[in-house]
C-alpha cells in the first residue's frame, strides 16, 4: 500500500462522474457504524479512512454503497484492503490486482478448497469493483458485462485446469501438456446466453454446456470416459456454486445442453453432433447465436462452434423458427402473468417491454437473415441492433430506441441485483421499495423514474409488436371443410363446390392423402397440424383463380416435390398474401410452378418490404454478392452461393413482371426488367472472373501483362435480358507479346490459358449444381462460329470483322458491348467495337444482305403463328433487323446511334431526324409489346408454345399487357403491330 502521508489524491474518485443518492437512511446508519468499527481496529485503515473521508466525493462513495445495498456494504467491509487499492490506483489497476492475486495464489495442483476460497474472495472483489464502476458511471454497460463475463470464464478455466490435473494424476488419462492442462485436453466448456455474448449481468447464473472430444483423449481409468467427464462436470459445478463461508462464485446451469432430460451433464462431441444434426430445436438455434468456448480446450471448442454454423444459420428465411420463438414468448407472458405492462411487480426481463423482447427482436431477425448476411451473426445485442440498422432491416430510430432501452433496463437490472445479490428482475411491489430503487438508479423524483421506466417498456413493446405483426388472415368464406376418415364429408363437398371446384370428390381424396402423410412434406405431425389450420385459406386462395381445379392439381404436384413442409406451411400461415401469390402462379403459370416445386425457398424473399421495389443499383448488388461469396470455403461453394444469390434475384424480378402486368404503364414489366436482369448477369461475370482466374492460376500461373474481357451479345448486349434468356458471349484476350507462356509450375501458352479460363467461365455459369444453374451460355456468335476458337486475341478479333465477317455478323455486333474482364482491355475493346460498328457500308449491298437474311430466317423458323413473336413476319427479329440496318447505314456519320438497345436506338434515330417521330413511336410500341408478352410467356410456359388453349388466367394476364381485359383485343393489337413492322422493313429494304 502507498504511504498515506505522501498521498495527495484518490484517482478513483476522479473517475467517478456521478453517484446515486441515499435511498435508505437506516441502512446508511448501520453501514457507517460498521465501517467505523472496522477501521478503528487497524491504524493503517484508520489513517486511510481519515484521509479518504476528507473529500466530499469520497464520502459520497461510502454513502451510496451503505445507503443503497446491504450486499455491497458487506463486500466493501470484507475487502477494505482491496477498496483502498481501488481508491489509490483506480479501476484498471484494481482489476489487474484481482487477476495477479489469482495467478499468485492458485495453480492446477492447489488444494480444491483453497481454490474455492480464493475464487470466492475474487468474486467479491469483482462484484465490488463492477458495482462501484456502474454506480459512478466509470465504465459503460458493456464494459461492466465484459468484466463480469471475463471473470466467469477465468474462474471456470481455473477449476477445469485443477480438475483435469487431478484426474490425470489419478491415472484417468494423460494430458498432452501437464503445465497447461486444458490445452488439447478435449474438454470443452461452452458459455451460453449472456455469458457467451459477454453480456453477463451482475448476479447472473452462468449457462454452460460441458463437452468432451473422445478422439483426443486416451482414457486409462477404471470406469468409462463418459463417467470420468461427468464427474469433472459435477465437480466443476460444485466448485463454482457451493456456498461456503466466502459465499459462491457463480450459480451454474447445465440445462441448455442437448436434451437435458435424457443426456448426461457432460456429453461427447459425437453425441452432440448427432443431436444437432437430427433433433436440434429452433429455440436451440436462437440460443446458439450467443455460444462461445470460454474454458478448456479452446481450439476444439472453436471447431465445435464452427460445426454448429449450418444448424444455426440456415440458407433460407426460417419462419417456422420464428413461430416457435413467438410461441415461447407468448407462453412466458401467460404463465408468469406478465402479459401486460405494470410497474409494481413487473419483470423487466421476461415481462412485456422487457430485456427479453429486445433480445427476441434481434434473434428472430438474425435467424431470418443471418444465413445470407454473415455480419448479422454477432452475439451481442447492441451490435446486432447496429447491424440490423446498417442492413436497413430496421430504421435508425428503432435502433436508437431499443439501444437506449436496453442500456436503461440492463442498468436497472444490475441495480436490482446489487441490493441483495439476488438473481431477480422483478420490480418491487411496495411503493417505498420502488421509490428507493428509483433513487438507486439516480432519480431524485420518484415520478420521473416511473414515467421513464413506463415509457421505456412501452417503447420496447411497441417495436416488438410491430415486428411480429403478421398480416391478418382475411375473413373466412369457406364453409365446413373436414378431411378426416376415409369417406367424403357431404358438407365439405358442398363447400368445395361453392369455392368454385368441380372435381370435388378427387380433391377431397387428395387432401386426405396429404393429411395421411403420403408426401414427404406432410409426414410429420407438425406439418399436418399446420396444414390443417391452413386448409381453409389455401382452398379459398386456389378457388379464387380462374381455373380452380387446374390450380389445385398444380399445387398438388408442387407439394409432391417438396422435401419438407413445415417451413413453407408456416410461411403461408403467417403471410396469407404469399399464399395468394402462389395460387395465382398455380392458376396461370405451370412453368413457374415447376420452378417453385424445385426451389420453394424462392418464396422467402417475397416477404421483405422492398421485394416489389426495383432491384438495388449495380454497386449494391456487387457488394451484396461479394459479402455472400466471402463465406465460401471452396470453389464449389462459390458456384452454389452465386446460384442461390442470382436465382433469388431472378425470381424476384419474375414476380415483379407478374405483378406489374396488372398495372400497365410506362415501358412495361418485361422491358423494365431487362436492365436489372442484365445487371445481375454482369455482377456475376465480374465477380466470378477473378475467382475463376485464381483457381486456374494455382496450377499454371498467369500470363504476365495479359488481359481478358467478355463481350455480351444479343439481349445481354442490348440490356434486354428476360427471365429465361441465354447469355450470348464472346471471349477476348490480349498479351504484351506474341507466343507468351504462363509463369506457373506447369506453364502453358497464352492462347490455351485464356481458352481454359473461358471454358471454366462457361462452366461456372452453366454447370448444374444442387442450387440449380445460372445461365445457358451461347458461343455461336463468336468469330468463325462453332468452328472458331473459344477465346480470340483482340487483334485477330478486329481483323476478322474488318476482313472476313458476313453482314449478318456485323448486324449482330451492333447489339454487343463489353460486359466483364480487365479494365484496360475493356477500354481498348470498346474502341475496337466503335470502330467496327462505324465502318462505312455500301447501302445497296447492305439492303440486299439483310433482305436475304430475313427471307432465310422466315423460311427456317416462321410457322405462321401469331405467337411466334420472335420469328413471325413483322415480329421481333424483323424489328431488330430494321434497327440494325439503320445502325450500319448511319453509324459512320452518326455514331451516336450505335446504342445496343433496340428501343433506345429507335428513339435516338428519331431525335437525329433519321426516322419520323410517328413511325418511331409505332415501332417502339411494337418492340415493347413483343418483349412484354415474351417475358410473361417465358415465366408461365417456359419453352412450351402459346396457343388459344392456354390457361384462362394466362390469357387474361396477357390481355392486360395491352390495357384490356379482352384476349381477342390483344390478338388484334399484336397482329396490327406485326403488320406495321413488316410494312416498314419491307419499305426500307426495297426503297
Amino acid at each position: 500500500m502507498q504511504d498515506i502521508k505522501n498521498l495527495k489524491k484518490f484517482p478513483f474518485a476522479d473517475e467517478v462522474t456521478d453517484l446515486p443518492a441515499v435511498s435508505d437512511q437506516q441502512s446508511l446508519k448501520i453501514g457507517m457504524e460498521e465501517w467505523d468499527n472496522l477501521i478503528s481496529a487497524s491504524p493503517e485503515w484508520a489513517n486511510f479512512a481519515n484521509a479518504f473521508q476528507d473529500s466530499t466525493t469520497n464520502l459520497k462513495i461510502l454513502q451510496s454503497v451503505f445507503g443503497n445495498s446491504p450486499y455491497l456494504s458487506q463486500c466493501l467491509q470484507s475487502n477494505i484492503p482491496f477498496f483502498q487499492h481501488l481508491m489509490y490506483e483506480g479501476s484498471d489497476a484494481a482489476l489487474s490486482l484481482i487477476y495477479s492475486d489469482l495467478d499468485a495464489k492458485v495453480s492446477p495442483r492447489s488444494d480444491k478448497n483453497e481454490i474455492m476460497s480464493v475464487l470466492r474472495k475474487a468474486k467479491q472483489q469483482i462484484a465490488l469493483l463492477t458495482a462501484l464502476c456502474d454506480m459512478g458511471h466509470v465504465w459503460p454497460l458493456m464494459q461492466i458485462t465484459r468484466v463480469l463475463s471475463d471473470f466467469a470464464g477465468c474462474a471456470v478455466e481455473i477449476c477445469c485446469r485443477h480438475l483435469l490435473t487431478m484426474a490425470a494424476e489419478k491415472g484417468e488419462f494423460t494430458l498432452p501438456d501437464i503445465e497447461d492442462p486444458t490445452r488439447e485436453s478435449g474438454l470443452v466448456i461452452l458459455g451460453m446466453g449472456k455469458l457467451g455474448a459477454n453480456e453477463l449481468n451482475y448476479s447472473s447464473d452462468i449457462d454452460l454446456i460441458v463437452l468432451f472430444d473422445a478422439e483426443k483423449i486416451d482414457y486409462t481409468g477404471r470406469r468409462s470416459l463418459q463417467d470420468c467427464f461427468v464427474k469433472i462436470a459435477r465437480d466443476l459445478v460444485q466448485m463454482m456454486q457451493d456456498r461456503t463461508a466466502g459465499g459462491y462464485v457463480f450459480r451454474t446451469d447445465l440445462r441448455l445442453r442437448p436434451d437435458p432430460g435424457a443426456t448426461p451433464i457432460a456429453l461427447s462431441f459425437a453425441g452432440a453432433h448427432v443431436y444437432y444434426e437430427s433433433q436440434g430445436q429452433n429455440w436451440e438455434r436462437a440460443a446458439m447465436i450467443k455460444v462461445r468456448p470460454i474454458a478448456g480446450d479452446l481450439v476444439a471448442g472453436a471447431d465445435f462452434v464452427e460445426f454448429l454454423v449450418p444448424f444455426v444459420w440456415r440458407k433460407s428465411m426460417d419462419f417456422a423458427a420464428i413461430e416457435d420463438i413467438q410461441a415461447i414468448k407468448t407462453q412466458i407472458h401467460a404463465h408468469k402473468g406478465f402479459a401486460e405492462i405494470s410497474l409494481a411487480g413487473h419483470n423487466i426481463k421476461i415481462g412485456r417491454g422487457g430485456i427479453r423482447e429486445i433480445e427476441f427482436f434481434c434473434q428472430t431477425q438474425q435467424l431470418i437473415e443471418g444465413g445470407r448476411h454473415p455480419q448479422l451473426r454477432t452475439p451481442k445485442t447492441l451490435d446486432t441492433l447496429d447491424q440490423l440498422a446498417d442492413f436497413e432491416k430496421i430504421s435508425e430510430t428503432v435502433r436508437d430506441d431499443l439501444r437506449d432501452a436496453y442500456v436503461f433496463l440492463r442498468t436497472l437490472e444490475h441495480r436490482l441485483q446489487m441490493i441483495n445479490d439476488e438473481q431477480t428482475q422483478t420490480l418491487p411491489e411496495s411503493q417505498v421499495e420502488f421509490d428507493q430503487l428509483g433513487v438507486f438508479m439516480g432519480y431524485d423524483d420518484p415520478e420521473t423514474f416511473r414515467s421513464t421506466l413506463l415509457s421505456t417498456l412501452t417503447c420496447v413493446k411497441g417495436h416488438y409488436d410491430n415486428l411480429f405483426r403478421f398480416e391478418e388472415t382475411p375473413e373466412r368464406t369457406a364453409g365446413r371443410l373436414v378431411f378426416t376418415g376415409s369417406d367424403d364429408d357431404p358438407e365439405t363437398l358442398k363447400s368445395l363446390s361453392a369455392l368454385g371446384f368441380t372435381d370435388v370428390g378427387q380433391l377431397s381424396q387428395t387432401v386426405r392423402d396429404w393429411h395421411h402423410g403420403r408426401y414427404r412434406a406432410t409426414r410429420t405431425v407438425r406439418a399436418q397440424q399446420i396444414l390443417t389450420t391452413l386448409m381453409p385459406t389455401l382452398l379459398e386462395a386456389l378457388g379464387n383463380t380462374s381455373n380452380p381445379d387446374a390450380a389445385f392439381v398444380r399445387f398438388d404436384t408442387f407439394l409432391k416435390k417438396l422435401p419438407a413442409g413445415i417451413q413453407l406451411f408456416s410461411l403461408f400461415k403467417a403471410y396469407p398474401s404469399l399464399l395468394e401469390l402462389v395460387a395465382r402462379i398455380m392458376g396461370m403459370a405451370p412453368e413457374l410452378a415447376d420452378n417453385l416445386a424445385q426451389n420453394p425457398t424462392l418464396l422467402d424473399g417475397v416477404l421483405t418490404t422492398d421485394f416489389l421495389s426495383p432491384l438495388p443499383p449495380r454497386p449494391e448488388l456487387e457488394e451484396d454478392l461479394s459479402l455472400i461469396l466471402s463465406t465460401a470455403r471452396d470453389f464449389q461453394d462459390i458456384l452454389d452461393l452465386s446460384r442461390r444469390w442470382a436465382n433469388d434475384l431472378k425470381f424476384r424480378v419474375g414476380v415483379q413482371i407478374l405483378d406489374n402486368m396488372d398495372h400497365v404503364s410506362g415501358t412495361g414489366a418485361t422491358v423494365a426488367a431487362g436492365i436489372p436482369l442484365s445487371n445481375i448477369a454482369e455482377v456475376l461475370l465480374n465477380r466470378l472472373y477473378p475467382l475463376v482466374l485464381a483457381d486456374l492460376a494455382q496450377k499454371h500461373g498467369i500470363v504476365e501483362g495479359g488481359e481478358f474481357a467478355v463481350l455480351g451479345m444479343g439481349k445481354f448486349g442490348s440490356r434486354q435480358l428476360m427471365p429465361r434468356s441465354d447469355l450470348d458471349l464472346v471471349f477476348i484476350f490480349d498479351t504484351p507479346e506474341d507466343d507468351m507462356m504462363t509463369n506457373g509450375e506447369k506453364p502453358i501458352s497464352a492462347g490455351l490459358f485464356y481458352t481454359r479460363i473461358s471454358q471454366r467461365f462457361i462452366n461456372a455459369l452453366s454447370a448444374l449444381t444442387s442450387e440449380g444453374a445460372l445461365y445457358e451460355v451461347d458461343m455461336r456468335l463468336r468469330p468463325h462460329g462453332k468452328s472458331g476458337p473459344i477465346a480470340l486475341n483482340l487483334a485477330a478479333f478486329q481483323k476478322y470483322y474488318e476482313e472476313d465477317a458476313w453482314t449478318w455478323e456485323h448486324m449482330a455486333l451492333t447489339r454487343s458491348r463489353i460486359v466483364g474482364g480487365d479494365a484496360s482491355l475493356r477500354k481498348r475493346a470498346d474502341a475496337v467495337l466503335l470502330k467496327l460498328n462505324s465502318m462505312k457500308r455500301d447501302p445497296a449491298k447492305l439492303k440486299q444482305d439483310i433482305q436475304s437474311m430475313r427471307e432465310r430466317v422466315h423460311k427456317e423458323h416462321s410457322d405462321g403463328s401469331l405467337w411466334s413473336l420472335k420469328h413471325a413476319v413483322g415480329g421481333l427479329m424483323d424489328l431488330e433487323f430494321l434497327c440494325q440496318y439503320f445502325r450500319l447505314l448511319h453509324g459512320h456519320s452518326q455514331p451516336e446511334i450505335l446504342i445496343p438497345n433496340t428501343v433506345q436506338c429507335f428513339l435516338k434515330l428519331a431525335e437525329l431526324k433519321l426516322l419520323p417521330e410517328e413511325e418511331t413511336a409505332e415501332l417502339v410500341r411494337a418492340g415493347r409489346l413483343y418483349l412484354n408478352i415474351m417475358g410473361l410467356l417465358q415465366l408461365c410456359l417456359g419453352s412450351r408454345k402459346m396457343n388459344d388453349d392456354a390457361p384462362l388466367a394466362l390469357r387474361s394476364a396477357l390481355a392486360k399487357v395491352c390495357g384490356s381485359n379482352e384476349y381477342e383485343t390483344l390478338k388484334n393489337k399484336l397482329s396490327a403491330a406485326q403488320s406495321y413492322v413488316d410494312d416498314r422493313i419491307t419499305y426500307y429494304l426495297s426503297s
